[in-house]
Order: C-alpha cells, then sequence, then structure tokens
C-alpha cells in the first residue's frame, strides 16, 4: 500500500491515474441509504451526527463500519427502527438499498451487510 493513504481507502489503477474512496465516504452512502428505507428512524446516533454536522463535522461512522479491502467491503450499520414496521424485512431491505448503492456510486463489490437494530422510536404513537 502506498504511503500516505489512509486504512479503508479503495484504489482504482487507470491509465490516467488513481482513484480513492476513504471508508468514510462509503458509510456516509450507506447511512444515507438505509435511512431513505421505509421504518427506518435513523441511524444510531442521529442527533449527535446532527449537531456535529453543524459545526462542520459531516460523518455518520459511528453507527457504520465499513470494512475494504481492495475491491470488496463489508458494512455493519446500527439503526432505529420506527414503531409499527416488520423488523426483518425492513432490515432486508436495507441490507438491499445499502448494498445497490454503495455499489453503483463506487464501484465497489459489497460482499456482506449487517443489520442492528438498537432501539425503537415510539414518536407520535398513543
Amino acid at each position: 500500500m502506498a504511503k500516505g493513504i489512509e486504512k479503508g481507502t479503495v484504489m482504482q489503477g487507470d491509465t490516467i491515474g488513481e482513484i480513492r474512496i476513504a471508508g468514510d465516504v462509503v458509510a456516509n452512502i450507506a447511512g444515507i441509504a438505509a435511512t431513505e428505507v421505509e421504518g427506518v428512524a435513523s441511524t444510531v446516533g442521529n442527533v449527535t451526527n446532527e449537531l456535529m454536522s453543524k459545526v462542520g463535522i459531516k460523518t455518520l461512522s459511528k453507527a457504520i463500519r465499513v470494512e475494504v479491502d481492495g475491491t470488496a467491503c463489508s458494512v455493519a450499520i446500527a439503526l432505529i427502527m420506527k414503531y409499527g414496521y416488520h423488523i426483518p424485512s425492513t432490515c432486508k431491505k436495507v441490507q438491499e438499498r445499502v448494498r445497490t448503492s454503495i455499489e453503483n456510486m463506487t464501484g465497489l463489490t459489497v460482499s456482506d451487510v449487517s443489520v442492528r437494530v438498537e432501539g425503537i422510536n415510539m414518536t407520535g404513537q398513543a
């Protein structure tokens, strides 16, 4: 690995040069994709992420772990679900959305997406 390249960086050789995608970028793609699924309230630590983004730090990596190995990666994500949604089918949709988003945007092959449900959001429930 070349000196100065951070851990979790993807490098793709090209006749023009290299393309490097940091692991945090992949984690952000995964977080956005997961929260787009109906039934997902947020990633774990989302309030903290919102506050940190107001001071210029944008990362979802607390709730999302990405391991990049060459042109493949694995993702582990922790979520808060909305009350009333079927957890197994919602998590399956999250896995599919995260995999598709990462593969389409980065060209990486996603080997697995692990989802951990950390809680249920009861907001709006009587």
